[in-house]
């Protein structure tokens, strides 16, 4: 008996392809007639993602993580052709040795390859091949959006302001709100600012997301507006674009209307780079890059971390807020922050009032008995599939199912006992007076604090309305 992973990917590029369906139910034909068992918790599934490189894959990763555990839960892999597996050469060949050296082979059901000395030779070259074909594929989908960009077509589904009909950006009813972002940022308003304002007034994005800063900033510094067309050929990333890096980009008059004049998009371009030398980002070099409560204290209405505030005064505010996605202000100062978290702490210990749970440290054996009494679960599934098969009598199903569900109950033991494992309120307090006698010490540095707090609390809460900072502890 036999078991075997079957992977199947559909690309966007091909409409030769057979569907997911169609490739699952081949690999099934197929492992019936070689005696492979395929179960369902094995079928990995990459739907419209290219197979030029494996960072983006979920399920071909966590594929090769199972096959990599110690069970190595299956023999095979089964794909309905190589390109399937991967259209990168250097990268199948890295993983196809890998899976060889822990006895899993990749096979494809319908490019037969023979045993014979010439079979690795073979398989190279149908991987060559597809790697030849994805590559020709990529230069031809670039070449055609280059010329299509250089006759001033459309080269999206579409921008905030426009509707695509026939090739060409038409203004639709967020043109006049395009025209409201560039006049508010003439007036002296900031993104964040225009961001709150208008969703405070219900405006989405083109996603249907509500606005934040980013958002603003792509529309003030996109030349769409102004009837151009941008396209980057290659070489650059739509990241270093984004950042005023134009150096390789394709900028040309589009076909479609105008819904900002060029004066004013000018005007904005030129107040940007003023407001980003004004406002540097790292421009005050007596602002420290730690703080005592860096990363703990969050947000009480939207849940984001509070970070340093770009202000004189050393502060907190909400991270979404200071984007303009958070409606409502958790503007602290570090001093009044660093004051509340020491009154509660010293609180917390005069009534030994500590909501304690057991967070296992990074140097402890993690231990995940959720998954591991999956693993045992899967493992009766297979056994029936065997049964069902022919492969196992009803004594060997009997034996096995016997010993999986004992191990199952033996998990289930050493789960609930752990959940038991807590720690007295007064044990606790001693490690709390502790942290609060280094966090007073002038002389202890911030970084050293914040490592401290972050021994005994998982997150800090500051409730605006009410100023209080509520702390969630763990042991």
């Amino acid at each position: 008996m036999k078991y075997a992973a079957a992977y199947i990917r559909v690309s966007d590029d091909r409409q030769d392809e057979y569907s997911p369906d169609s490739q699952l139910k081949l690999i099934r034909d197929y492992a019936v007639k070689n005696d492979y068992i395929v179960p369902d918790e094995y079928v990995f599934y990459d739907d419209g993602i290219s197979g030029r490189s494996v960072k983006k894959r979920k399920a071909f990763n966590d594929m090769i993580a199972f096959a990599k555990s110690k069970e190595h839960p299956f023999d095979a892999i089964l794909v309905w052709k190589f390109s399937r597996f991967a259209r990168n050469q250097e990268e199948s060949i890295v993983y196809k040795s890998m899976l060889k050296r822990i006895n899993i082979s990749v096979i494809s059901i319908s490019e037969s390859i023979d045993d014979s000395p010439f079979s690795p030779l073979i398989e190279r070259i149908i991987e060559f091949m597809d790697e030849y074909y994805s590559t020709r594929l990529s230069q031809e989908v670039t070449r055609g959006m280059t010329e299509k960009a250089s006759r001033g077509e459309a080269m999206s589904a579409g921008a905030f302001g426009y509707t695509l009909k026939n090739k060409s950006f038409i203004p639709n009813e967020d043109a006049e709100t395009v025209k409201y972002i560039f006049k508010s940022y003439l007036n002296g308003n900031g993104c964040r600012k225009i961001a709150i304002e208008l969703g405070n007034r219900g405006i989405k994005t083109y996603r249907g997301n509500k606005p934040d800063q980013r958002f603003i900033e792509y529309i003030l510094m996109n030349p769409v507006y102004i009837g151009k067309i941008r396209w980057t050929p290659e070489g650059q990333s739509s990241k270093t674009r984004y950042l005023g890096d134009t150096a390789n980009v394709m900028i040309v008059d589009g076909k479609h209307t105008p819904i900002i004049d060029e004066n004013t998009f000018n005007e904005v371009q030129e107040l940007i780079k003023k407001n980003k030398l004004r406002y540097s980002k790292y421009q005050r070099r007596d602002q420290p890059v730690e703080f005592m409560l860096k990363g703990l204290v969050r947000c009480s209405n939207c849940g984001a971390t509070l970070v340093r505030s770009a202000l004189a005064e050393p502060s907190m505010q909400c991270h979404n807020y200071s984007k303009g996605s958070c409606s409502v202000s958790h503007y602290l100062s570090i001093k009044k922050a660093n004051k509340l978290v020491i009154e509660a702490l010293e609180g917390a210990l005069k009534n030994l009032d500590f909501n304690i749970s057991v967070k296992e440290t990074v140097s402890d054996e993690v231990v995940d008995y959720d998954l591991l009494i999956k693993k045992e679960q899967d493992k009766i599934k297979r056994a029936s599939d065997a049964y069902d098969a022919g492969y196992d009598s009803l004594e060997e199903y009997g034996r096995k199912k016997r010993a999986y569900l004992k191990k199952i109950e033996e998990l289930t033991g050493l789960k609930d006992e752990r959940s038991y494992n807590t720690i007295s309120p007064s044990d606790f307090s001693e490690k709390v007076i502790n942290i609060v006698d280094l966090i007073k010490n002038n002389d202890v540095s911030e970084k050293a604090k914040n490592e401290a707090l972050r021994s005994i609390i998982d997150h800090i809460v500051f409730d605006k309305s009410n100023a209080k900072l509520n702390i969630f502890f763990y042991a």
